[in-house]
This record gives structure tokens, sequence and C-alpha cells, in this order.
């Protein structure tokens, strides 16, 4: 990989993580107006078209990106994150972005964590240590035991379990099954799940609001175009650490667009979440080089 290269990957992770804050945003919109589950069946049809376009683009078309020999772990996948995206949204609406996103920050935290369990890789000594700083931070943003803890606050804690756990399928998955693969599965799967249940809670909406869907609608779709892209052209291990940057971006928009505050104890503990999964993510790779050379 060139220095060109990371420098690109670096700019398209950026642009992805601010698409997606910016998509997190219309989502807080919409899902404070509008059933969770309608707001999310209508974005998945349309990532769910999105998905099939890209895969027929693919050689060997739409058949060859749904081939595999591990459909029920594919299915599971699908069903895992589309339960993950209803909690965010709904974290977002009751305890808003910075917060839900300060807590969220915790799934790399949780991925090292289960990955020696679930799928048998060696978590050393020092990411035990950055895991158990990590949930310290958790701790301090959570502030269990005192008299202004919420409940509310585990909805977006249960969100980074789920997105951890689809994260660790979708390395279980990643052995035997090509990206592009488990990347139709996930939409596919995702849009027939979301419509079972969200059809029976549609609600009418206004002009005004179905053109924030559109833009919710095509966010989603551009923000894993980008993505795709980054992934394309640099190395995962080499980008990741910028995805924190969806924090900062939508900690800035709950400030300007939907006056939210960041509590000190939030901010304390979000800096402690971020340090520690960025030294998670420093020493797998550093354990990826060595098991390369």
């Amino acid at each position: 990989m060139t220095r060109a290269d990371a420098r690109l990957g670096i700019l398209l992770m950026l642009a992805a993580t601010f698409v997606f804050a910016m998509q997190d945003g219309i989502s807080r919109h919409l899902a404070g107006e509008y059933n969770v589950l309608m707001v999310v069946m209508i974005r998945y049809w349309f990532f769910a078209a999105f998905v099939i376009a890209v895969a027929t683009r693919k050689a060997g078309g739409w058949r060859a990106a749904a081939y595999t020999s591990q459909p029920v772990l594919q299915v599971v996948r699908g069903l895992v994150l589309i339960l993950e995206i209803c909690v965010m949204i709904a974290a977002f609406v009751v305890l808003g972005l910075i917060e839900s996103h300060a807590i969220f920050a915790s799934y790399p935290l949780i991925i090292a964590a289960l990955s020696g369990p679930i799928l048998g890789e060696r978590v050393g000594p020092w990411r035990w240590v950055a895991i158990a700083v990590g949930f310290v931070g958790i701790l301090i943003i959570l502030q269990p035991g005192v008299a202004v803890f919420s409940p509310a606050a585990l909805i977006p804690l249960t969100s980074a379990l789920l997105f951890a756990l689809y994260g660790l399928l979708t390395r279980y998955a990643a052995r035997r099954d090509s990206t592009a693969t488990s990347f139709f599965w996930t939409g596919t799967v995702g849009a027939v799940a979301i419509t079972l249940a969200g059809v029976w809670f549609w609600e009418p909406m206004t002009g005004p609001d179905w053109g924030w869907m559109a833009l919710l609608c095509i966010t989603g779709a551009l923000g894993h175009w980008l993505l795709i892209k980054c992934y394309e052209v640099s190395e995962a291990s080499a980008v990741q650490p910028f995805a924190y940057f969806q924090l900062v971006f939508a900690s800035a928009l709950a400030i300007v667009v939907f006056d939210e505050r960041i509590a000190s104890n939030v901010a304390i503990g979000a800096a402690i979440v971020v340090g520690a999964g960025l030294f998670t993510i420093y020493r797998e790779r550093m354990s990826q080089r060595r098991l390369s050379s």
C-alpha cells in the first residue's frame, strides 16, 4: 500500500463518517416524529436496492454474490444488524446523539473481548488492559449508583453489544464468503426482516419529511459506497482509527442542530473509551504484522 493510497483511504473514511453522522441526525429527527420500524424499513428498501445494484455489476452478477455455503450464518448477521440499527435509532430519540455515540464507541473493545471465546483469537495482556480501561470510561459515562443514572443509557450499550456481535459474525463469515456476498446478504435479509415488522406501523408522512426520508436513503447508500471504496484502496487497520470521527461529527451536529450539551462525565468517559479503542486497534495491527512477517 502506497502513501497516496493511505491518504485517500483516510479521506474516504472521514467522508464516510461525516455522511453517517448526518444520517444519524436525520434518523433522530424522523424517528422522533414517526415509528422507528417504519423509518428503518423505508431506509432499508433503498439500501437493498443499492446492494442488489452493486452485486449485478460484479462478475457473475447477483447470483454469484448471493451464493454462500453458510446461509444460516448470513441470515443471523443480517438480523443482528437490523436489530442493532433499530435499537440505536431509538437511543438517538431517548438520549440524543452525543451520549448515544459516546457509549456506542465501546464496540471495538467488546469485539476485542469476545474475539477470543467466539473466534478463538488470542487477546494479549495489553489489549485486556485496554478493554478494562475502556469499560471504566463507560462506567464514567453511565454513572451507575448515582441519583441521575438513567436506565435509558443501557439502550446504546445494547446497540454496541449487538454491533460487536455483528462484527464478530462478519469476521467468521469472511473465512468462507467474500465481502460482496456478506454485503448482499446484509442488505437483502435486513430489508425482508424489517418489512415484515415495519409494515404494521406505517404512518402518513408530511411532504417535507418525505424529503428528509429521501435524503436519509441517499446518505445511507453514499456512506456505504464511500466505505467500500475506502477498503478497496487502503488496509482496514490503517483507516479504522479514523472511524471514531463519527463521534466528533455527530456531536457537532447535535450541538448545532439539536441544542444538545456535552456533560463533563460524558466527555471524560468518551475520551477514555476512544483512547482505549485506538490502543486496541494499534495492538491488533501489530499482532497482524507479526503474523504476516
